[in-house]
């Protein structure tokens, strides 16, 4: 399998595999196949990553968010989707690893995301209320810093998420 960044032609795949992924999720709003695109539309990708085995089977997008609405120099996570035939075998961790180390590199201070804490406990993320998203439990906020800072306030996603 190779993960390598996402180009032109790739967006169709990216939106099938997100749908097909985010569609038996009970948290699912359906709104997630649009987001890398309209992420992209918006100039607010920062990092989107395919995973490729003979096609693609798994995206991560990684894009700008804000504090209390400035930029504080960190990236959010998401979506990640995997198709669902081959979840559970390492992609999205694998996406997920590369592109962290990936977004350090270009000087990012750390991530955030929200999701499952038993999930992203494995990547360092940790949510502890001191950073708010929506009326969110704030467990499912969660962070993880690559310059020792810690982010707190408000998180506002691109405005492609409809915060």
């Amino acid at each position: 399998m190779l993960i390598r960044a996402e180009k032109l032609g790739d967006a169709e795949a990216i939106h099938d595999i997100t749908a097909m992924a985010f569609a038996p999720k009970a948290f699912s709003d359906g709104t997630e196949a649009a987001l890398p695109a309209a992420l992209n539309a918006d100039g607010d990708m920062v990092l989107s990553l395919v995973a490729v085995d003979t096609e693609i089977v798994g995206h991560v997008a990684f894009s700008t968010v804000t504090f209390d609405g400035r930029d504080m120099g960190w990236i959010g996570l998401g979506p990640v989707a995997v198709h669902p035939d081959r979840q559970l075998q390492g992609i999205g961790s694998a996406l997920i690893t590369q592109g962290l180390d990936q977004i350090k590199a270009l000087g990012a201070k750390g991530c955030v995301l929200v999701g499952d804490p038993k999930y992203y406990h494995r990547f360092g993320f940790v949510g502890d209320g001191a950073l708010r998203y929506q009326d969110l439990p704030v467990e499912l906020v969660q962070w993880v810093s690559f310059d020792g800072s810690a982010p707190k306030g408000i998180l506002g996603f691109a405005p492609a998420f409809g915060d």
